[in-house]
């Protein structure tokens, strides 16, 4: 559904999704995956992660019950494996069960939206402010977070994410003839998913884990909550609506765009870049946005109206000037400070 309103609803069933994914990235952090009992529980919830995941294409048609039912098993699964791994722990099962309501009563909407016709889409909002909001308002007391491997969670979820950007190309492909347009568009393609990897890798990635070693106790939890599960999903939409824009162009070089794909081209990347000055300010508690960051995603909503008037490689093109750009800029500014982050991490 290559519209606003399709979009609108798939970043609801990508928030549902990431959800689940962060959820059990938590967990994981502190239970082993390999013990008995761990181990088959998260089989059953990767089973029914698994039907949800097949039940996404029709979620607001036939199939919205389908994955209402396994959407709460599967959170059901995480709750039950964290109260277990909280008997012990007396700060840790409270902290779950202050968040178990939240969550039984986002994914008991989400499966009640599967029986709603008109009401479906509001029901999801709801269930997803009542999932995420609840989350915040439960407070950061009494979880537990292992710098290192959650860091490092969020950025193989962010590889897998990119890959996506890489098999759309492949896809938008299929069953046309690859001329020396389509081959450029694919080149200036992989050059930005690149530039996605390049700007959370070369140095976010290794500051963040940094900023969550020093941190202690609650902080350490509301860093993690916040920098991390809140404020990696607007990057996941992202590289998403990247992808979904690279599909399209692939196969319609000489075309222009329509607005909807113009929007996923210029405003996916924007949104990525946008998100780093978000966990700035998050990060520092004061209004500070990472300049070069901000500016480029300025500069490529500023592209949109642009995007709709010339050849679609022609506005990938440019999409790509303001990545190259940027990265030659931070190369430049923050050459010392890239070269200390780095020093610690093989130090």
């Amino acid at each position: 559904d290559p519209t606003f309103a399709g979009i609108g609803r798939s970043v609801l069933v990508l928030a549902a999704l990431w959800w689940a994914w962060a959820a059990y990235a938590w967990l994981t952090n502190i239970v082993d995956p390999e013990e008995g009992v761990v181990g088959a529980a998260l089989l059953v919830a990767l089973i029914a992660m698994f039907i949800a995941a097949l039940a996404v294409p029709g979620v607001f048609g036939d199939e919205g019950v389908l994955f209402g039912v396994a959407f709460l098993v599967v959170c059901g699964m995480h709750l039950t494996l964290y109260a277990l791994a909280g008997r012990g722990n007396r700060d840790l099962f409270g902290a779950v069960l202050r968040l178990a309501p939240w969550t039984l009563l986002g994914a008991t909407l989400i499966l009640v939206a599967g029986f709603a016709d008109e009401a479906r889409t509001w029901l999801w909002i709801v269930a997803l402010v009542c999932t995420y909001f609840g989350a915040a308002l439960s407070g950061s007391t009494g979880w537990q977070v292992h710098p290192s491997h959650f860091a490092e969670r969020y950025g193989l979820v962010l590889i897998i994410a990119l890959g996506e950007a890489f098999i759309a190309i492949g896809i938008g492909a299929t069953g046309i003839g690859i001329g020396l347009g389509e081959v450029v568009a694919a080149i200036l393609g992989l050059l930005v998913a690149t530039s996605f990897w390049l700007a959370y890798f070369d140095f976010f990635s290794i500051r963040g884990e940094r900023l969550l070693v020093d941190a202690q106790g609650p902080e350490r939890v509301a860093l993690a909550r916040d920098a991390y599960t809140v404020l990696h999903f607007p990057m996941i939409v992202g590289i998403v609506l990247f992808a979904f824009a690279m599909k399209i162009i692939i196969g319609h070089v000489g075309d222009e765009l329509d607005s909807v794909v113009a929007f996923a081209l210029c405003g996916g990347s924007a949104l990525y870049l946008l998100t780093y000055s978000g966990i700035r300010i998050r990060i520092e508690r004061r209004w500070r946005v990472s300049r070069g960051r901000f500016v480029a995603a300025v500069l490529l909503l500023l592209l949109l109206p642009l995007a709709t008037r010339v050849p679609a490689i022609a506005a990938l093109a440019l999409v790509t000037a303001v990545w190259l750009g940027l990265h030659a800029y931070e190369l430049v500014r923050w050459r010392e400070a890239r070269a200390e982050s780095r020093s610690v991490l093989t130090s």
